[in-house]
């Protein structure tokens, strides 16, 4: 099931935010026409590696870009410029995710666009915004991560200040972007106006703050990192040290914490002054880890895994290596294989989303310019040569 079908998006996109984002539409049916500089040779992720596809693609490359159709252009070429309005003229929206002062100077806006198309969504992904005084400012991920305060708020206490280990905010902030793209075109669709849509990686990073945020905007409470991954509030909910490993254990509620206790045959604990309520035990979590480590520490991972299964909320800690080799990752069908001309065994990460039980079909994302000639309807000369 492809629920998108039908849909036009045009994007002008390089690197993750806005790639990922176009990926999630394209992987569920839209038609995606990723406009790419011909003079820069496409997009630089292309060219990331450590592992390549041929000349101009690699592994990051297509992790971000299955499903869509490459339109090698120059903007700023007049001839090339015409062509990229007339894609335009029956699309739903174009998206972008360049620095803040770019659309409008290459014409990429509503105010811009709407004359060839009244309806046309234009969803803007960029670092700090389009109106505001950082708009013309460069900006990635971790620099996000660093001054929205997540740097300060991850990692142990003892430790510098430690970035997520993925670029979480620019698959968040591309995610949120298609989320308004798609709401933009729903308006557009019962109004036939279309709108400009803004989302920020700066924004994007501080509303994951959270809870977190809130409790200093009210409260005047200012976080820390806290031991062993902990929650900020609740506890146990942290690491634990098991024989051969790790293992993280969720007791959100007092259910799970009883459950637990009873199940380790350490009912006493629910007695101990310290940790009767889930306030005492947040305050002395110190004490309570030490505890639990020698519980937990007295047998394998495994065999934690096994005794709490379906009544604890516990899960291994897990190398790249074994979670991508889980047995349960295979029974869920989370990765997948899509033929690569230079690669007929490419193996992916699926698309996350089902539609009546099956997740959606991919395929390799094309070559620089591919499909030119399919998406104009000729086969200009690309403007390189």
């Amino acid at each position: 099931m492809k629920p998108l079908e039908g849909l036009k998006i045009v994007t002008v996109e390089h690197f993750a935010a806005g790639p990922y984002g176009s990926m999630l539409l394209a992987d569920l049916g839209a038609t995606v026409i990723k406009v790419e500089n011909v003079k820069a040779d496409g997009d630089p992720a292309r060219r990331m590696g450590p592992y390549f596809l041929g000349d101009n693609d690699s592994l990051v490359f297509q992790g971000w870009n299955t499903c869509k159709q490459s339109l090698a252009l120059d903007l700023k070429d007049p001839e090339d410029w015409r062509a990229f309005e007339s894609v335009v003229r029956s699309a739903d929206a174009v998206m972008n995710n360049l620095r803040g002062d770019q659309p409008g100077k290459l014409g990429l806006d509503y105010a811009s666009l709407n004359h060839l198309n009244k309806g046309i969504v234009c969803l803007h992904i960029s670092a700090y915004g389009r109106n505001n005084s950082r708009a013309a400012w460069p900006g990635y991920d971790y620099l996000m991560q660093a001054e929205a305060g997540l740097m300060h708020l991850t990692g142990d206490p003892s430790a510098d200040p430690t970035r997520f280990g993925v670029s979480i905010i620019d698959f968040m902030t591309g995610t949120l972007g298609v989320t308004g793209l798609l709401a933009g075109i729903v308006k557009a669709r019962t109004s036939g106006e279309g709108s400009d849509v803004d989302v920020s990686l700066f924004d994007v990073a501080l509303h994951q703050l959270g809870y977190v945020g809130t409790w200093y905007l009210n409260e005047g409470l200012e976080s820390n990192r806290v031991p062993r991954g902990s929650h900020m509030s609740v506890s146990p909910v942290q690491t634990f040290t098991s024989a051969d490993g790790w293992i993280y254990v969720m007791c959100m509620t007092e259910q799970f914490w009883q459950l637990m206790l009873k199940k380790l045959g350490r009912q006493d604990l629910a007695e101990d002054p310290r940790f009767t309520d889930q306030n005492l035990r947040s305050h002395n979590r110190d004490a309570l880890t030490v505890v639990l480590d020698e519980e937990f520490a007295r047998r394998t991972t495994k065999h934690w895994l096994e005794m709490f299964e379906g009544i604890l909320p516990i899960a291994p800690i897990f190398t790249v290596k074994e979670a991508l080799d889980n047995p349960f990752v295979q029974e869920v069908g989370m990765i997948s294989q899509v033929s690569h001309p230079l690669r007929p065994d490419l193996r992916l990460l699926a698309s996350p989303l089902r539609f009546n039980g099956q997740r959606p079909q991919q395929r390799a994302g094309s070559a620089l310019g591919a499909d030119n000639a399919e998406i104009l309807g000729r086969n200009p000369q690309l403007a390189s040569e």
